[in-house]
This record gives C-alpha cells, sequence and structure tokens, in this order.
C-alpha cells in the first residue's frame, strides 16, 4: 500500500518507518530540518531491536499524501483542523485517514472538515527525536483502531511491519484509558523534567497519580465512557515498561514548543466543569505546565 504520515515527528517518524521497512511505499510530511536530513541519509530508525537508516520519502507540503491510500494523522492536537484543511484538497475519495494523536477528540474534529473515512487509534510507543531526521524508540509501539471494513488490512500490514494493532469496539473507552496515562505522566514527567523510571520514585508521586486518575475516571463516567481494565494498576505498571520515558510534554518544553496539555489535563478539567465534576488535581497540573510553557518573565 501506499501510506503518507501527517506530521512526521517522533510518532509519525516511527511508525512511517517502520511500514517503510516492510516494503511499504512511504511518504513523511514533517518539518524542514527533519525532511533535509531523510532526504540525504534516510531516517534514522533507532529501536530497541535495531538501528538503521530506512529510505523513504520525505516532504514539507501536505500535498506529498496525495495518492496515499492510507494517511496516519500524527500532529499536535492543537494542529489537528489546520492540518485535515492541508490535507483535504489532496486526498483520495477512497482515503482512509488514521488519527495517532493524543486525547479523545481528534477523530471527531478530523471529520468535520475531512469526508473520507476517519478512524481513531490508541497509540501505546515510547519515541523521541533524537535529531534531525532520527527516531529513538524506548519501548513499546502496539495500536488500538476502532472497526472499520478495512480493519482486518490495517492489522495485517501493520502486523508484518511489525506493530501489533488490536481491533476494539470499544475504542472511545481505550482512548479514555490512554488520557488517563497521558494525564498521570505528562505533566509530572514535564514539570520535574524526569523520565518515567525516576519519576515515580519520588515521594508523593503516587498518590497524586492516583488522584489524578480518580478524577479522570470520574469525568469519564459522567461522559457515559466505559474505561477499560484497571486504570490505576495501568498506571502503575507504565513506568516499568518504559523507564527511560520523557514525556512529550516535557520533551516540547524542552525544545521550547508549545505543549499539547489543554488536550491532556485541560480536557479533563474541561469536561469536568461541563458535568460538574471536580477536578483540583488536573487543574493544578495544567495550571503549572501552562505557567512553564509561556515562560520567565524577562527583566
Amino acid at each position: 500500500m501506499k501510506w503518507a504520515v501527517m506530521g512526521a515527528g517522533a510518532v509519525g517518524g516511527y511508525y512511517g518507518g517502520m511500514l517503510a521497512r516492510a516494503g511499504h511505499e512511504v511518504v513523511l510530511v514533517g518539518r524542514p530540518a527533519h525532511v533535509q536530513a531523510i532526504g540525504a541519509r534516510g531516517l534514522r530508525l533507532q529501536t530497541t531491536t535495531f538501528d538503521e537508516h530506512v529510505a523513504v520519502q520525505a516532504a514539507t507540503d501536505a500535498a506529498a499524501v496525495a495518492g496515499a491510500e492510507v494517511v496516519l494523522c500524527c500532529v499536535k492536537s492543537s494542529d489537528t483542523e489546520a492540518a485535515a484543511r492541508a490535507m483535504q484538497p489532496h486526498l483520495r475519495a477512497d482515503a482512509l485517514v488514521l488519527s495517532l494523536q493524543n486525547g479523545v477528540d481528534n477523530a471527531e474534529r478530523l471529520r468535520t472538515v475531512l469526508a473520507q473515512e476517519v478512524l481513531p487509534a490508541v497509540v501505546y510507543v515510547a519515541t523521541e527525536m533524537a535529531g534531525p531526521g532520527h527516531v529513538r524508540h524506548h519501548g513499546r509501539g502496539e495500536l488500538v483502531i476502532g472497526p472499520s471494513s478495512r480493519s482486518a488490512g490495517l492489522v495485517e500490514a501493520f502486523g508484518a511491519a511489525g506493530v501489533p494493532v488490536q481491533v476494539s469496539d470499544n475504542v472511545a473507552g481505550a482512548l479514555w484509558a490512554k488520557l488517563v496515562l497521558n494525564c498521570a505522566y505528562n505533566a509530572l514527567s514535564a514539570i520535574a523534567r524526569l523520565p518515567y523510571g525516576r519519576l515515580v520514585q519520588g515521594e508523593g508521586v503516587a498518590e497524586v497519580m492516583r488522584d489524578v486518575v480518580d478524577e479522570c475516571l470520574a469525568v469519564a463516567r459522567a461522559e457515559g465512557v466505559e474505561v477499560p481494565g484497571d486504570a490505576h494498576e495501568a498506571v502503575r505498571r507504565l513506568a516499568g515498561t518504559m523507564p527511560a520515558q520523557l514525556s512529550s510534554t516535557a520533551q516540547d518544553l524542552l525544545r521550547g514548543k508549545p505543549t499539547e496539555i489543554d488536550h491532556l489535563n485541560g480536557l479533563v478539567v474541561r469536561r469536568g466543569e461541563a458535568r460538574g465534576v471536580a477536578t483540583p488535581v488536573n487543574r493544578t497540573l495544567w495550571a503549572l505546565v501552562k505557567l512553564i510553557e509561556a515562560g520567565p518573565v524577562r527583566a
């Protein structure tokens, strides 16, 4: 199949690179520095099992999605509508768009702009951009997607590329389960500037995470969403599966980039307000990240 990745950062670069390594035709749409490096040397994909330069096409213009059968949308949540508008004139009428983004409402937002089929996907992967055209993988990599007539083909294609995919009838619950993990880890990792393994050893951190999870689950219940599994246990296990991971929020702050905190803890706060559910711990974490994001006052 021909694939395109809109927003080929750490997540998009990883999945696009894995698909290209498996022999698929893939084009990555990303920032100029990454595109230039990929054009010169290929995409360096440094995973837990191999370190290779993968030959893959790369471009800075959304027009590069033309002709793709499947498009992985991996832009920041704040850029969802803008990315959809940029892609819209170039997409095949029968293209399938997969939202591989943080948050719970990106697929819905893509559908407000695009007539093509849009599927939500829940992403469980630890990656970072280690330099221009260089994706470093720290662990995991599985996806959970919503049901579709094309789900079986996606499971087969991703599976052959080394990416496990599960199809879920409760993808809304799976999205919220991932949101709970993000809310528990992202802001704290960003504020402390610590990877998950060291973060969870901090005094009082487990109790803060417990309160975050309780608030998230209360909001989800008020929204009528059934979050599968034991969310508290999932949070406890996560650090062990990716101890070296610095949250995406922390990576954004360290690079001086806007974060997705409005679509993580901030979303829980807004949805809680709308449903009459108090979320003081999520509000505090959201506010602290927003302060750091704004930067120090200059004399």
